[in-house]
Parts: structure tokens; sequence; C-alpha cells
């Protein structure tokens, strides 16, 4: 009895440290598109934006590191897991297209990310 009471109270924790790292994300992505236009706009903005890039790719990862947490020792579905990778390997082409300067496929992969982690944060 006492075990499944530690179980349900650590699929709790783990459900709410996920849905708290896709907010992060969300957050994070969104801020990237502020600094996008900052980066137009002023002088500190390519800064602002390249280390906007590490601190999403950083919620990203975390994003993968709650997934996990949430799935594994509470016996949840896998399926988090795979949505968290998708983002991480989008992100990882975010930060390539970035540094090579392609915007025509940086941007609207951007506001793909975004769409599709409110839509993953609404669902949680």
């Amino acid at each position: 009895m006492t075990t499944q009471v530690t179980a349900t109270a650590n699929a709790r924790r783990g459900s709410s440290f996920l849905r708290i790292a896709i907010a992060l994300q969300t957050l994070t992505i969104f801020l990237q598109a502020v600094s996008a236009g900052l980066l137009l706009s002023s002088s500190y903005g390519e800064t602002l934006h390249s280390v906007g890039a590490r601190v999403m790719y950083g919620a990203s990862m975390l994003y993968v590191l709650a997934a996990v947490l949430a799935w594994k020792p509470g016996g949840g579905s896998p399926r988090p897991v795979w949505h968290a990778s998708g983002f991480l390997v989008l992100a990882s082409a975010q930060v390539v297209l970035g540094i090579a300067h392609v915007p025509s496929v940086h941007l609207p992969l951007g506001v793909l990310m975004f769409g599709l982690s409110v839509w993953v944060l609404a669902r949680r």
C-alpha cells in the first residue's frame, strides 16, 4: 500500500517537473523570437540572441531529462520522451541553421517550434 502511494507521489512530481520543463522551453523559444527582433534593431541583439540560443538549447535538454524522469520511475507512457527528443533534434537544427546564417529555414523552424511547444504545453 505504501509503495503504491509513493509511486503515485513520484509520478505527480515527475509530471509537474515535466510541465515546468515544457513551460520553460516554450518561454525560451518565445524570448528567442523577441531577441531576433532586437537582432534587427539594436547593437546588442546579436549577443542576446546568441545567449538565448544556448539557454533555449539547455531548456530542450532539460525537457528530455524531465520526460525520462516522468516516464521511467513512474511507469508512464514513453511518448513524452519521443516528443522531447524531437524538440532536441529541432533545437539542434536551429543552432546549426543559425550559425550557418540560413534565415529562410531558421525563422520558419523557430515559428514551428514555438507552435509545437505551446501545443504540447496546452495538452499537459
